[in-house]
């Protein structure tokens, strides 16, 4: 009688593991968000780059400039404007103190710079800051990794700022860790404006639909920017590398779109008598109480007013 040979037993399931996000509030007075490098002319985006979260993330957590991104640029991203702030330019002039000409910016191929023909003793520069904008970032991920990035964050190794050394957050910078996706986070947190913001933002769209009384909805639409690989957008924000001597990025794709997100007014001031929401930043046909998510309505003219 033969006896058939035994069999390894099969190999236990590895259970994956449980996805989370990591929620930021992104806010302070001045906030700058570069995707370009520039000399002369420091420009800020209208929202926070990956590269900039990234290296908030970094920051807290210790990293030198050298070590690997790969565990932080795998994170998906998505940021909700809240209050989109204002553009503020802060002039500069550079000279030298001992009254020489000031250098060129190339160097000769003994790596010496020339001084400017005609001599130059005063240089121009500019650099662009959002003011009292405030963001909510929201980071999915490994639940074990996001919980390490927000002890991290809430005790940091070193300073955090918001996309320059110059730009300190105010706090609470983080939200916790939530379950979900990042569209639920961002569609059912509430609005992180300040009170008054958003009173006087509110109060500002009751007065252009003529609304009869305090103007309070229970949600409100804002933008909302999402990490998509189908997206139809795609910016080069992603670091690969944040060695001073060998800095370089990659890109991702995003999508656009707006969020019908809950104001935080009282029950008693958005019932069903609170005016809808048909501001230009809302969708249209919004139901009374707050706007759907059907695509926003858009006038260009808003931000002249």
């Amino acid at each position: 009688m033969t006896h058939p040979e035994p069999t390894e037993p099969p190999e236990p399931v590895r259970p994956t593991q449980e996805e989370a996000v990591l929620l930021l509030r992104l806010a302070g007075p001045l906030q700058a968000w570069g995707s370009r490098s520039a000399v002369n002319q420091r420009e800020t985006g209208a929202e926070p780059t990956k590269s900039g979260i990234v290296g908030l993330l970094a920051a807290a957590c210790g990293h030198a400039r050298t070590d690997p991104l790969d565990e932080l640029t795998a994170l998906r991203l998505g940021v909700r404007v809240d209050a989109s702030g204002t553009l503020m330019r802060d002039f500069h002039t550079v000279s030298d103190y001992r009254g020489r000409a000031l250098p060129q910016a190339g160097v000769s191929a003994k790596g010496v710079q020339r001084p400017t023909s005609p001599a130059k003793h005063t240089h121009v520069t500019a650099r662009y800051y959002l003011q009292d904008a405030v963001f909510v970032a929201a980071l999915a991920g490994p639940r074990a990794l996001l919980e390490r990035l927000d002890a991290a964050v809430r005790a940091p190794a070193y300073p955090l700022a918001l996309g320059r050394r110059s730009c300190p957050p105010t706090q609470p910078v983080s939200l916790g860790v939530h379950g979900g996706s990042v569209e639920d986070a961002l569609r059912e947190h509430p609005w992180q404006a300040s009170p008054r913001a958003r009173e006087r933002h509110l109060d500002r769209v009751g007065r252009e639909q003529g609304a009869a009384g305090p103007y309070r909805p229970a949600r409100v639409a804002r933008p909302v920017t999402v990490e998509d690989p189908y997206g139809t957008d795609v910016v080069q924000d992603v670091p690969v590398s944040f060695d001073p001597l060998a800095r370089s990025f990659t890109e991702r794709w995003i999508t656009r779109d707006w969020y019908a997100v809950p104001t935080g007014f009282p029950p008693s001031d958005t019932g069903p008598d609170a005016p809808p929401d048909t501001s230009p930043d809302a969708p249209p046909d919004s139901p009374p109480g707050g706007p759907s998510d059907a695509p926003p309505g858009h006038d260009p003219f808003t931000l002249l007013r």
